[in-house]
């Protein structure tokens, strides 16, 4: 990975950030940051609003802008939305809510052969982050100040897909109620699909 791409993953994850910020966690000078941050900037990748800091002079916040995408895998995106329009123009929506259905029994048994059934809730979410990062969704959990988790997916690599056809997000909170639901209560609590700069899911381990 080259620098420039990490440092579009960490705005990713990290959303608007300052590139002092962003040059300790890669192990680079500001200055070399701020030189990949122009280049990106020129490309339209990032933009930057300038913040006040007191007296002193304000302080420069860079956030990733649509077209970012590029260095992010959309998963076949033009054949998926081609093959949703396909089957529904000529099999109907019945048929696409039943492959929809089959995927999703498909991905419940891949995280439930990803999880250890004896292990605890964060354990858990930590083993179904990593299998979601590894269909690209960039997952990690973060523990909540007041209890429970959050399951972050930092990019959507069906995102085209899940525009053309809702119900794919829609079942896929359901693979997680599926998975976890036993033990905990899981709300989607913020949504690409609805503007925000990830999808995030609140995990609150049931009493």
């Amino acid at each position: 990975m080259t620098t420039r791409e990490k440092i579009v993953n960490t705005l990713k994850k990290r959303g608007e950030s300052r590139a002092d910020d962003l040059a300790e966690p890669l192990g680079l000078t500001s200055m070399a940051v701020r030189q990949h941050l122009y280049q990106l900037r020129d490309e339209g990748a990032v933009s930057c609003t300038s913040m006040p800091a007191g007296r002193g002079r304000p302080v420069k916040m860079w956030k990733l802008t649509q077209k970012s995408d590029v260095y992010f895998p959309d998963a076949h995106r033009d054949l998926s939305i081609d093959l949703i329009d396909s089957i529904r123009a000529v099999f109907g929506d019945e048929a696409l809510n039943q492959l929809i259905e089959h995927r999703s029994e498909n991905q419940l048994k891949d995280y439930q052969s990803a999880t250890n059934p004896s292990n605890n809730l964060e354990e858990k979410l930590a083993m179904l982050a990593v299998a979601r990062s590894k269909e690209g969704y960039m997952a990690e959990v973060i523990a909540r100040p007041e209890g429970g988790f959050n399951l972050i997916e930092n990019h959507c690599p069906i995102c085209e897909a899940a525009k053309a056809c809702s119900g794919l997000c829609a079942k896929e909170l359901e693979v997680f109620k599926s998975l976890l639901g036993q033990e905990a209560t899981i709300e989607r609590d913020e949504h690409i699909l609805d503007g925000a700069r990830r999808c995030s899911y609140r995990v609150i381990e049931k009493s």
